[in-house]
């Protein structure tokens, strides 16, 4: 979950109106992931927490703003089942 103390998230709150494309936001979720085994070293074990981290934050996000979205889109335009 990505729910940390609020002076963590100022501290990290760096990129906040700089991305400006899918491929920027790609670029600086590879280059964080990149970052992190740079860190925590090659292993299988931070390999898995960065995947893991990944799965959970696409995860949060469906949860949080897709599905909300989807939602609205079927009360707008109609369910199809």
């Amino acid at each position: 979950m990505p729910y940390i103390p609020q002076e963590r998230r100022d501290a990290l709150d760096l990129a906040n109106d700089v991305i400006r494309s899918s491929g920027e936001l790609n670029y600086l979720i590879s280059k964080l992931c990149k970052e992190y085994v740079r860190m925590f070293g090659m292993s299988y074990k931070t390999l898995n927490e960065v995947i893991g981290v990944l799965e959970c934050a696409k995860t949060e996000f469906y949860r949080r703003v897709v599905e909300p979205y989807e939602n609205k889109k079927i009360v707008d335009n109609g369910d199809i089942y």
